[in-house]
């Protein structure tokens, strides 16, 4: 596997982490342990020091992908030891992976609005063979949907607007009743900032859903982010509501570290600061905690856009764990709760980076894993699927990885919404 060197990260030039690894323990709960700053800064995370560049409001860059496609028997790249597949393939811009308990594969394959297939497809392996026997379209006429989920009787949707319930029994291949809308979001949002995921926590029974904000950085208005750059719990049914973390730009990978059961979350952090800022990162989720957005990042670092607006959220942000690099659109996150990959992996967290725009050189479009022991990251984010990009130059890219999925024989799936295919990596027996 490729180690992501401590000098540079997602192919950023001037965000570097040190070569010692500080603990971010007396950072986590109060943000950072100095006053505001408005300049270039560094702080301590869970894998070390990471400097921050002064921010740049004048930066302006674009660089957006040509999709090229795969050609046949081309795959993505992972370390030594592992093979790639193809899974399954003919989908329509697969966004969200969710394995259901009785082990079928449900796809969301959604968009941008104009261009959403607005559905969900049903893929099912029964003899086990590593391919789907079954490939099915399972519902339509959805609202851009994300967030999945199967408890008690139902099948959960996340629509960008809200989440909605249908009546379902283990095994059956087609949703056509009516559904039950238990709760109502704000739709849509800042440049894809759409998605709604959700997961069911392990210990109390209730859904936590990720909604990002509706603007780069308030830009529209405060008034235009109620209920947003959040994520929320509530109880099954829809009632309860309440914000259990804010200040999250755009939280779309969520998922419950499996030593701890303690909510991590990927986030995609703000446009226009420079090409190597702010770094999108991955962290645990303390409730009640404040995380920037959008008055300051990684501590007490002040957005120039949002200055002296509410110092006493800034002097409370909480500094991330894990710095992804800036402008990776790291959207993806599954931790690794299987033994089949070799001992380093168990554990450890799977980040899908669906690359970047907002920045004059690529960075992201690969699956970053980043090791974890008790519980806490335990090393620098590395390289371990790529392949993704065919040529930086002319800026084009065969597929951009989304959403991971662990199967119960420890295969790990990858979406590719731009390539249209599930992609599937196992360890060499």
């Amino acid at each position: 596997m490729k180690r992501i060197p401590l000098c540079i990260i997602g192919g950023l030039a001037a965000t570097f982490f040190s070569c010692s690894s500080s603990s971010n323990s007396e950072n986590s709960t109060a943000g950072a342990n100095s006053a505001p700053k408005d300049s270039a800064d560094v702080v301590n995370t869970e894998v070390g020091q990471l400097s921050l560049p002064a921010p740049d409001t004048t930066h302006d860059a674009e660089k957006r992908s040509n999709i090229v496609g795969w050609s046949e028997g081309e795959t993505p790249k992972a370390p030594a030891g592992f093979a790639v597949t193809k899974f399954a393939d003919g989908l329509k811009h697969p966004r969200n992976i969710y394995l259901a308990p009785n082990n079928d594969i449900f796809i969301a394959e959604s968009d941008d609005e104009e261009k959403s297939a607005n559905q969900i497809t049903l893929l099912r392996d029964t003899n086990n063979d590593g391919k789907p026997d079954l490939q099915e379209v399972f519902m339509t006429g959805l609202n851009q949907p994300y967030g999945m989920l199967v408890l008690n009787g139902y099948f959960y949707v996340g629509n960008t607007d809200g989440i909605v319930r249908y009546p379902y029994k283990e095994g059956q291949t087609k949703i056509t009743s009516k559904g039950e809308k238990i709760l109502d979001l704000p739709a849509g949002g800042y440049n894809h900032h759409w998605t709604r995921n959700f997961i069911l926590g392990p210990e109390d029974g209730k859904i936590y859903i990720s909604v990002g904000s509706a603007s780069n950085v308030g830009e529209y208005g405060m008034e235009e982010e109620e209920r947003r750059a959040n994520i929320l719990v509530i109880n099954p049914d829809g009632s309860g509501e309440r914000v259990y973390a804010s200040g999250l730009r755009n939280p779309v990978g969520i998922d419950f570290e499996p030593t701890t059961n303690t909510l991590w979350t990927s986030v995609n952090e703000r446009d226009n600061l420079g090409d190597d800022l702010v770094p999108d990162y991955l962290t645990s989720v303390q409730e009640g905690g404040f995380y920037g957005w959008p008055y300051a990042y990684f501590g007490q670092n002040i957005d120039p856009r949002r200055k002296g607006e509410r110092p006493d959220l800034v002097k409370k942000t909480i500094v991330p764990d894990v710095p992804l690099g800036s402008h990776t659109s790291s959207l993806g996150l599954a931790f690794y709760d299987n033994d089949a990959f070799p001992d380093r992996y168990h554990n450890g967290a799977f980040v899908g980076q669906h690359g970047s725009w907002n920045r004059s050189a690529f960075s992201g479009y690969k699956v970053l894993f980043v090791p974890f022991a008790n519980g806490k990251p335990s090393g620098e984010p590395e390289d371990f699927l790529t392949g993704f990009i065919s040529d930086r130059e002319d800026s084009d890219v065969y597929g951009r990885p989304v959403s991971i999925a662990v199967l119960p024989d420890g295969a790990m799936l990858v979406s590719d919404d731009a390539g249209n295919i599930i992609w599937r990596v196992t360890a060499a027996q």
